[in-house]
C-alpha cells in the first residue's frame, strides 16, 4: 500500500510539474472603441433570453449569479484619454471601456468571452494584453511604421491638424505597453513563473469606424477610378500585421481581423466595400493559414437594430420640429419647447411599442456604431475571435 501511495505521489507531482511547465499563452487585443467595449453588464440577462446563447451566459456567470472571475486568465488593459493608464488583474466583467483605466467601468468588450473561451480550451494560464482607444484610425493613429508617415491633405495643413510626427502614435503606445507587460509579467500575473516562459500566441484587431467614414483619406470613387475606395486600408492593414509580428518577434503569430459589422447583414455599398477591404489581407498568400478575417455582422442584433432605427426617427422628429420643417407640426414656429417635447413623446409612443421599449432596455446600452452596447453581440464576437485563434494555433501545431 505504501508503495502504491508513493507511486501515486510521484505521478501527481509529475503531472503538476508538467502543467506548470507549459508556457504562459499571451494574447494581444487592440483597436478603437469597439475593442474597448461599450456593452453594459446590465444587458447580460438579454443573452439568456435566446436559447442559442443561454449556455454562453452560464459561462459568463458564476454560481452566485455574478460575472465570473477567471482563476487562470489575467488581463492588462491600457487605455485612456489625454492621460493613459492601466487596469489589471484576473479577467472578469468590467474590462470594457473605462473612464478611469484602473477602475471597473461596468462594461465588456470582446475580451471577456475571448478569455473564457481560451480558459476552457487551454490547459495552462492565459494573459490578455488589451490596448484600445476610442476614435482612432488605422491611416493615422495606428499607422504602422512600414506605411511611412501620414501625408497631410491641404485641409489638414490649413487647420493645423494631423501632424506627420504624430502619425502612428497609438501603434507605438501599443507596442511599448505590450513590451512593458512582457518585461515584468509577474506584476500583472502573480502566478507566472519565469521558468515556464511565455508565448505570444495571437493578436486580435477590432477597429474600422474612423477609417470607414473618412472621405478625405478614402474619397468616394469617381467614374473611371481603377482602385476600390478602401484599397489603402487593405495595404495598411497588411503592413500593420507584418510590423506587429516583426516588433514582437513572432513571425507567424496568429492574427484575427474583426471585420466591421455595425448595421448587420444588409450594408450599403460603402460599408460593404469597407468590409471587403478589411478582410482582404487574409487572402494574401503570405498570410494563408495565419491570418483570419472574422465577420462580425452576423452578431449584430437585428431586433435591437430595428428598434434603434425607430429611435433615430424620434430624434429626427425632434430636430425637424426645432428647425421649423415645413412638413411637420411646427412649420410656423409657434410650438413652445414643452409642446415640442410632448409632441416627440407622443410620436415615440406610437412608433415604439411597450414591448420594444422593454426589449431595448434589456438588451441595448449604447449607439449603433458601438454595436448598440449589446453584451450578447460582444460576447459572441469574443468567442468567435478566440475560436478562430485556436484554429490557427492548432494548424501551426501549438
Amino acid at each position: 500500500m505504501k508503495r502504491i501511495l508513493t507511486l501515486l505521489t510521484v505521478l501527481v507531482a509529475g503531472t503538476l510539474a508538467a502543467h506548470a511547465a507549459k508556457p504562459l499563452k499571451v494574447f494581444i487585443l487592440a483597436g478603437q472603441s469597439n475593442m474597448e467595449g461599450h456593452a453594459k453588464v446590465e444587458t447580460f440577462d438579454y443573452i439568456g433570453e435566446d436559447p442559442a446563447t443561454a449556455p454562453l451566459l452560464q459561462q459568463m456567470r458564476g454560481a452566485d449569479g455574478k460575472a465570473r472571475v477567471c482563476d487562470h486568465v489575467w488581463i492588462s488593459l491600457f487605455t485612456g484619454g489625454e492621460t493613459n493608464g492601466e487596469g489589471f488583474g484576473k479577467l472578469t466583467a468590467g474590462y470594457g471601456s473605462r473612464q478611469k483605466p484602473a477602475e471597473d467601468g461596468g462594461k465588456i468588450g470582446p475580451e471577456f468571452t475571448f478569455g473564457l473561451t481560451m480558459d476552457r480550451a487551454l490547459d495552462g494560464a492565459v494573459l490578455i494584453i488589451k490596448t484600445a482607444w476610442g476614435g482612432k484610425s488605422l491611416y493615422y493613429d495606428f499607422r504602422p511604421p512600414s506605411a511611412g508617415p501620414f501625408v497631410r491633405s491641404p485641409a489638414d495643413i490649413e487647420k493645423g491638424r494631423n501632424l506627420e510626427a504624430q502619425s502612428g502614435h497609438y501603434y507605438r503606445l501599443m507596442i511599448e505597453h505590450v513590451r512593458r507587460v512582457l518585461g515584468d509579467i509577474q506584476r500583472v500575473c502573480p502566478a507566472y513563473d519565469e521558468k515556464q516562459g511565455f508565448e505570444v500566441a495571437g493578436f486580435v484587431w477590432l477597429q474600422g469606424w474612423n477609417d470607414m467614414v473618412n472621405r478625405d483619406v478614402y474619397p468616394i470613387p469617381k467614374p473611371g477610378d481603377k482602385e476600390p475606395r478602401y484599397a489603402d486600408y487593405s495595404r495598411w492593414m497588411a503592413d500593420f500585421i507584418r510590423d506587429v509580428r516583426k516588433d514582437l518577434k513572432v513571425p507567424k503569430m496568429p492574427f484575427v481581423i474583426g471585420v466591421m459589422g455595425v448595421g448587420g447583414m444588409k450594408p450599403n455599398e460603402h460599408v460593404a466595400a469597407f468590409r471587403l477591404a478589411m478582410a482582404a489581407p487574409a487572402e494574401l498568400p503570405e498570410f494563408k493559414g495565419n491570418v483570419v478575417a472574422v465577420q462580425t455582422a452576423p452578431f449584430w442584433d437585428e431586433k435591437l437594430g430595428a428598434i434603434a432605427e425607430k429611435h433615430d426617427q424620434v430624434r429626427q422628429m425632434g430636430y425637424e420640429l426645432k428647425s421649423k420643417n415645413k412638413k411637420h407640426a411646427n412649420a410656423d414656429g409657434s410650438m413652445t419647447e414643452q409642446q415640442q417635447r410632448d409632441y416627440v413623446k407622443q410620436f415615440e409612443a406610437k412608433l415604439i411599442s411597450p414591448g420594444e421599449a422593454a426589449m431595448w432596455k434589456r438588451g441595448a446600452s449604447n449607439a449603433g456604431y458601438h454595436y448598440l452596447g449589446c453584451a450578447k453581440t460582444f460576447a459572441l464576437m469574443g468567442k468567435a475571435f478566440a475560436e478562430a485563434t485556436l484554429q490557427m494555433m492548432k494548424g501551426s501545431g501549438k
